[in-house]
């Protein structure tokens, strides 16, 4: 049973995949320029990574519809509805950027948003029909897929930013084209539509009682610090690099090597929580984005972005990955589409606030990049130790408990 549980699993996997390459590649792109873009069209400069916050805020405000829309009419509906919003909003972004309007293209990043929070549930789609011993695999070699969007993303920014007399629209107009061209692959996922509940079936826990579970609990409070101290740094990147003196190519190739940390250790991270513990992985995680945030603490020449944005990328996939096993084996099907929305209402709730906070710690902490860039790392240590009390306390706990 569990190796034809698993067949299916895998050839799932494929598909997303090629997902996670190719309509992934919107969202190192989007992030490359948005902060650019916003600080071309926002009269105060305090606001312009608010692109990227909307985007997250988006994210966050679906999280919960789409994962109902899921449990209700399949994976493939929720997918096909996530790509359509990433064509809608890059549409929607490139008029803002064609009119010179703020809101506008502030509406197509709230938009786009739908797009992230669909993407998100990639990864746990991959675990729907896999075994308990497949499942940490799947999952890590679906966030492998971005590997491939990190290297197609910035470079489709280098190709299309200045294709048209205004700035990055073209990269917009190519956003567009990324999700109608990659929504054809959900035509070949084969994940069954959950069954419809009996009127005796068990209802599952609420969700208040989901996040007193203890490793529910700890597992969305590592997801949400990971991803926000992610989303923190990433965000400010570009401006600290431009503002430091280099080039825009500089900042997508910052970018570009943060996204293939953040995927490429995917390929085994599945196998080393099979062989370590997912605990462990974890905490390894928390440590990584520690070291991130000294090294970015340590200077501003362009090695030090590069080998910071690395370090952060390798810690969030030790961190997210890690967190997202702990959780999907920690809830039962009948409550997927409840803790699965929750736990990303939570997480990108936390990113939208990280979010919010880069550009204001980036531009508005002092008169130089350098001070702001500053501020941005010393902004991660509070979230590491609570994420790090987190782990510890749930290590102490007795198992059974636990």
């Amino acid at each position: 049973m569990t190796s034809q549980t698993d067949s299916r699993a895998r050839r799932n996997v494929i598909v997303l995949v090629l997902a996670q390459a190719i309509l992934g590649a919107q969202m190192p792109m989007i992030f490359t320029i948005g902060g650019l873009a916003g600080q071309s069209l926002a009269s105060n400069p305090c606001f312009a990574t608010l692109p990227i916050s909307l985007i997250v805020l988006g994210s966050m405000l679906a999280a919960t519809p789409v994962s109902n829309m899921m449990q209700k009419y399949g994976r493939r509906a929720g997918f096909f509805l996530g790509a359509g919003s990433g064509a809608v909003g890059g549409a929607i972004g490139a008029y803002g950027l064609y009119v010179a309007s703020f809101p506008i293209f502030l509406l197509g990043s709230l938009v786009t948003g739908i797009y992230m929070s669909a993407q998100g549930f990639y990864r746990f789609a991959a675990a729907d029909s896999a075994s308990d011993a497949f499942r940490p695999k799947a999952i890590s070699y679906v966030m492998a897929g971005g590997l491939a969007s990190a290297i197609i993303g910035p470079q489709l920014v280098k190709v299309t930013a200045d294709a048209y007399v205004i700035p990055f629209l073209g990269t917009y107009a190519a956003v567009i084209a990324v999700n109608v061209i990659g929504s054809v692959l959900f035509l070949f996922l084969d994940i069954p539509k959950p069954p419809v509940p009996a009127v005796d079936a068990p209802k599952g826990r609420s969700r208040l009682e989901l996040l007193k579970t203890p490793r529910i609990a700890v597992a969305v409070i590592v997801a949400a610090v990971s991803y926000s101290l992610m989303n923190l740094v990433m965000t400010s990147t570009p401006l600290a690099v431009v503002g430091c003196g280099f080039e825009k190519g500089d900042a997508a190739n910052v970018v570009t090597a943060h996204v293939l940390a953040m995927f490429a250790p995917s390929f085994f991270t599945g196998h080393l929580i099979a062989r370590f513990g997912v605990e462990r992985i974890m905490a390894t995680g928390l440590v990584i984005l520690a070291g991130a945030g000294v090294v970015g603490l340590s200077g501003v020449e362009l090695e030090q972005f590069f080998i910071a944005l690395v370090l952060l990328g390798i810690g969030w996939n030790f961190g997210f990955i890690g967190a997202t096993s702990m959780l999907a084996g920690a809830h039962e099907a009948h409550e997927r589409g409840r803790m699965q929305g929750l736990n990303d209402l939570i997480v990108f709730g936390a990113v939208t606030f990280a979010s919010l906070a880069s550009g204001g710690l980036m531009n508005c902490s002092g008169g130089l990049p350098q001070q702001g860039w500053t501020s941005v790392n010393l902004a991660m240590a509070p979230f590491l130790a609570l994420a790090g009390a987190a782990l510890i306390w749930l290590w102490l706990r007795p198992k059974d408990e636990a």
